[in-house]
């Protein structure tokens, strides 16, 4: 059995204008599951597809406080790509962010709503991933991070060092997930956060229950109101886990 990742999760307190502004900066389409719930996705895009990590954006009242431990990279092709990307970014309302990065070539920028996100400079490993270059997720310990995520879902694990975990999925195309060592710590939920699915035709608690054996633990919250699996992976980022699609 395995999952595979299908969407990443960010809170919002205006879901639908956060929705409108990354729908322009990856030029995806607009969905609406019902009030509080914005869907992105390439247009004509059959869910779920490797070819593309989706993006629910969820509103929730809590206000953001610190980093995210879960952002995107953008992709570029070329140095004029990157400055023609920026000053566009910054039109939609987007900010240039400092997080401590230094002299880097890629461009740290936050949305609206003061989420974290990159432009990266031209990089040829990202020549065919479409917008997203890669979901990244800050860690203190890529290679654990790699052992658990390579047994969670499907994909191929292409590079881990003590610094940077990377894998994209077994089919070659889509973004990459990279797992990158930074010096903070994760404190209270993540505003956003990596949302994975079995196969259609799997058992759900049978993957649950393989989560749990390879790590993943369940985080201490009401689980009431919902009806999916919420579980925490080694360093405590949560991740839901969908039904089978």
């Amino acid at each position: 059995m395995a999952t595979r990742l299908v969407q990443i999760n960010m809170k919002a307190h205006d879901d639908s204008a956060l929705g409108r502004f990354w729908a322009e900066v990856l030029g995806w389409g607009i969905d609406s599951e019902g009030p509080g719930v914005t869907n992105l996705e390439p247009v004509g895009f059959s869910y779920p597809d490797p070819l593309a990590v989706c993006v629910d954006i969820i509103a929730r009242p809590e206000p953001k406080t610190v980093k995210n431990r879960v952002h995107l990279d953008l992709a570029t092709t070329s140095a004029a790509h990157q400055a023609e990307l920026v000053a566009r970014l910054k039109d939609l309302g987007a900010t240039l962010a400092d997080v401590g990065q230094g002299d880097v070539p890629w461009t740290v920028m936050a949305d609206p709503e003061g989420n974290e996100f990159c432009v990266l400079e031209p990089r040829e490993i990202y020549r065919d991933t479409g917008p997203v270059a890669a979901v990244v997720v800050d860690c203190s310990d890529p290679r654990e991070m790699a052992r658990f995520w390579g047994e969670v879902i499907d994909w191929k694990l292409h590079q881990v060092t003590d610094d940077l975990a990377t894998m994209r999925s077994a089919q070659g195309v889509g973004p990459y997930l990279e797992f990158v060592r930074t010096p903070d710590t994760k404190t209270g939920w993540n505003r956003v956060h990596l949302d994975v699915a079995p196969y259609k035709g799997d058992d759900l608690a049978a993957e649950a229950a393989r989560l749990r054996a390879l790590g993943a633990t369940d985080p201490d919250f009401d689980r009431s109101a919902i009806h999916w699996t919420v579980l925490s992976d080694p360093e405590g980022n949560e991740f839901c886990l969908l039904s089978p699609r």
